[in-house]
């Protein structure tokens, strides 16, 4: 199936090799600039700021300054909001007005590339008319799916994955916890089908934990776009580094990667 191909600044998700995102996890405003400057030693292609782990999210005034601290040191890489609820294993409020109001303030600032929206926050046409209004914002939306305790059977996890991308994500996202070596390749086999047969844009999966490193580094089998590395953190069982990840994408997509 042909795919669209999602342009953020410089950056082509859905082309070439899967690009490698790393998470800015810093707890508070003085953290920052080291967190940055250890970005200066490491492969990737956009980044992730986690403000959900920071303690003055919710400070209008500190996110600002944060958010553009981070964007003057990333220079023309992308960035991607993400405020991770409890819900999903994150660290942030599941109240909605404070979610609705993280997104939107990140996306305003005008700093933010690519907000991630979770799956399991909006439903129906508040889904759709919230990616609405991120678009109008200028901002690509990852629709997002966190399950922390099973992997679903395969037909689920290509629907939920067919939600996001009949809600407007512009990329969806999967990310499952598995039990068995099996779980793993049930997840690369949705990724396959949504890859083939149902995918129309950029699809992230991954099956976390250690089983599910496989996943991480398998884009060039299943067509994930886009993988998730540890810079100076982890945000997520089973994550490589950035260095690993990096050297064994180069391994095993050379063509793509010249």
């Amino acid at each position: 199936m042909k795919k669209d191909i999602i342009q953020v600044r410089d950056l082509k998700i859905g082309e070439g090799c899967t690009k490698i995102c790393i998470p800015l996890m810093p707890e508070c405003f003085q953290d920052l600039p080291q967190a940055l400057e250890a970005l200066s030693e490491i492969p990737y292609d956009l980044v992730e700021w986690r403000a959900d782990y920071y303690k003055d999210a919710e400070n209008e005034k500190s996110c600002r300054e944060a958010i553009r601290m981070i964007r003057s040191a990333i220079g023309n890489k992308p960035l991607l909001f993400t405020y991770r609820t409890r819900a999903e294993g994150g660290l942030g409020s599941d109240d909605p007005a404070v979610y609705r109001s993280m997104v939107f303030r990140a996306v305003q600032s005008g700093e933010a590339d690519l907000i991630d929206l979770e799956y399991g926050f909006l439903k129906g046409k508040e889904q759709h008319d919230t990616i609405d209004l991120l678009h109008r914002e200028n901002a690509a939306v990852i629709g997002s799916c966190h399950m922390f305790d099973r992997t679903p059977h395969v037909e689920e996890m290509v629907r939920i994955l067919c939600d996001l991308q009949n809600a407007g994500a512009d990329i969806t996202k999967l990310a499952v916890m598995p039990k068995t070596r099996t779980d793993v390749l049930r997840l690369m086999e949705a990724a396959v089908l949504m890859e083939e047969t149902f995918g129309d844009r950029p699809c992230i999966t991954i099956s976390m934990g250690g089983y599910g490193v496989l996943s991480r580094i398998g884009g060039y089998l299943t067509g994930n776009a886009l993988t998730f590395a540890a810079g100076t953190a982890s945000s997520a069982p089973g994550q490589l580094s950035a260095v690993e990840t990096d050297g064994i994408v180069r391994i095993l997509e050379p063509d793509m990667t010249e």
